[in-house]
């Protein structure tokens, strides 16, 4: 009997994060909060997996989700019956209007609070940062409804001044850093104003268990402080550098003999020592403002604490910053030492300019040399000059000399005291009794291992860009579902980690077997996973290929059946039937 190849799918994870996406009923809380479209077919709960899939495949543009999902095979899976032509661009951005008439962060907290339902996820911490989302074209500058963010320009930290952007604003568990909460605001929304709303928005959640939230040094501010206290809601928050009470404690630290430890972790080489955190809590009182407009000093915990690792870091920078300095001063002693100046009060004038201060060029401001002392003489000195007469001078004649004066440079690179380096100061509204001082530090560090990585996959896999996208509210809709992407992203790798450590389990890697793979290292798994379609006989037979073990264990591990990588429809008949 004559076997014939009629087509290959090469489905890879996508069956994976559907499954996920059903196991949370996305497609049923969306469908409860948004009313149903008035013709028949493809349903808002629908179209946002159609869309969270395409978002985690890589191909996000609206007109571009049907194609790319028929030609990995998952129409049938997504919805029986279902073509490519009911994914269009047009009914997409419906959905996506939908969404934002529904309350984005509403329908976002309803899919969140349900995946920690599902998973039995606690949440001790929240973890809170901001990030902004470039896009390219015209937007106008405001949008048609009040609630939509406003592209504007402003600092921008992927470092394209030039372009419009939007702030997005996330909340993460400590646990897993699963998204919990999200908001979008004006390009030009500054971070300081944003936290005091992320408070309130996540005290909207009626999260239980929660000590409180983790922020960066952003968030250290009277009014945030005040609006904790208010609210009784713990803050870990680092002190900046220019406050007067971080330099005061900082200056305390190094004076004590000894601080207790903390924390202590290996090496992260064999050559490389243990990395130590020393650390103390002390009460200092700070200005807070409440609701009301009240100021008052109030007595607030602070954690000093020493790191090893950081000091190390920060004697690598100074040299590093010193260096970069030294070759600006080699420049700028050049050209101070080129100049002449005929008169003695000439010279001290200039020196007068340059004393203490780098030279600003190209419109900066000029600023004080940080890593070098820098001491300016005023030198008598000769130079040759042009001869008054013309003519080739006799071989007697001495050579024409012009008395002025010179600037000598004299410079010394300054020491970088050790007991300096490795300081930090967190600031919280935690009482001492609900959490020690180990666990406050450990929250705080934890924030370079939950949001962080989030914003990482948005801005590089997930890339949001949404060039074809005119209206705010559809990018705001966008942005939207790229967060649900990246909750089904991190869940990933929650469960599959937690569950290879309980099975003491290993799945193959980018170097081997792994125990604590990232949701990447997942997903890539799957890429050889393909339907294929063909011909035996009358019939048509789809079968899967390149399903391995793993892939069975990871579905396991994500509470998935085994039947989500088993295949679609056994047989079909005839040869005019046509693939969905």
């Amino acid at each position: 009997m004559v076997t014939t190849v009629q087509q290959i799918h090469p489905i890879a994870h996508l069956p994976l994060v559907l499954g996920v996406l059903r196991r949370l009923e996305v497609a049923t809380v969306i469908d409860r909060l948004i009313p149903p479209h008035p013709a028949p077919g493809l349903s808002c709960g629908r179209g946002v997996e159609a869309l969270v899939l395409a978002i985690l495949d890589g191909h996000h543009a609206l007109y571009k989700v049907g194609r790319r999902l028929e030609e990995r095979g998952m129409l049938a899976l997504l919805q029986p019956g279902l073509t490519r032509a009911a994914l269009n661009d047009y009914r997409l951005g419906h959905i996506l209007d939908a969404l934002f008439a529904a309350n984005l962060n509403g329908v976002f907290s309803a899919v969140a609070l349900k995946a920690l339902e599902v998973y039995t996820i606690a949440t001790p911490w929240l973890h809170q940062d901001t990030t902004t989302i470039v896009l390219y074209g015209a937007y106008k500058d405001e949008p048609q409804t009040p609630e939509a963010p406003r592209p504007a320009y402003g600092h921008s930290k992927d470092g394209r001044g030039d372009l419009k952007q939007v702030l997005l604003s996330l909340g993460v568990s400590g646990d897993g850093g699963l998204p919990l909460r999200l908001g979008l605001r004006d390009g030009n929304t500054s971070d300081s104003v944003e936290t005091p709303v992320a408070i309130e928005e996540c005290l909207a959640l009626g999260l239980q268990g929660v000590h409180g939230i983790v922020a960066d040094s952003k968030a250290y501010s009277r009014r945030t402080l005040g609006l904790c206290r208010e609210k009784g809601l713990g803050l870990v928050t680092l002190v900046p550098r220019t406050c007067a009470v971080r330099q005061a404690l900082e200056a305390w630290g190094a004076q004590q003999p000894a601080l207790p430890l903390l924390v202590e972790k290996p090496g992260r080489t064999r050559d490389e020592a243990c990395r130590q955190w020393h650390g103390q809590s002390v009460m200092r009182p700070v200005e807070v403002e409440y609701s009301d407009g009240r100021v008052t000093q109030e007595e607030l915990r602070f954690l000093v604490v020493h790191s090893s690792q950081l000091a190390q870091q920060h004697t690598q920078t100074y040299a590093s910053a010193q260096a970069k300095e030294a070759e600006a001063l080699t420049d700028h002693v050049q050209r101070v030492q080129a100049r002449w100046f005929a008169c003695a009060a000439d010279a001290a004038a200039a020196l007068t300019e340059y004393e203490h201060h780098e030279p600003g060029r190209r419109g900066r401001r000029p600023h004080p040399w940080r890593f070098h002392a820098v001491r300016y003489r005023v030198v008598a000195d000769t130079r040759r000059t042009r001869r008054a007469r013309r003519g080739r001078p006799a071989k007697t004649d001495p050579p024409p000399l012009e008395a002025g004066y010179r600037l000598g440079v004299d410079v010394e690179a300054l020491a970088n005291p050790e007991e300096a380096n490795g300081w930090m100061v967190l600031a919280t509204t935690v009482p001492a009794e609900v959490c020690g001082d180990a666990d406050i530090l450990q929250a705080y560090q934890d924030q370079n291992t939950t949001v962080e990585p989030g914003f990482r996959w948005i801005k590089n896999p997930a890339a949001i860009a949404p060039v074809w996208l005119e209206k705010p509210e559809r990018i705001a809709a966008l942005a939207m579902l790229t967060v649900v992407g990246l909750l089904v992203y991190s869940l990933i790798q929650r469960q599959v980690r937690l569950s290879l450590h309980t099975h003491d389990q290993q799945i193959p890697g980018n170097k081997g077997l792994t125990a604590t793979p990232t949701a990447a290292v997942v997903l890539a798994l799957f890429a050889h996973v393909a339907l294929v379609q063909f011909w035996i006989g009358e019939q048509v037979v789809e079968q899967l290929s390149g399903v391995q073990p793993h892939h069975l264990l990871l579905c396991e591990a994500l509470g998935l059946d085994s039947s989500w990588y088993a295949v679609p429809s056994a047989q079909k008949h005839g040869r005019g039937i046509q693939t969905p």
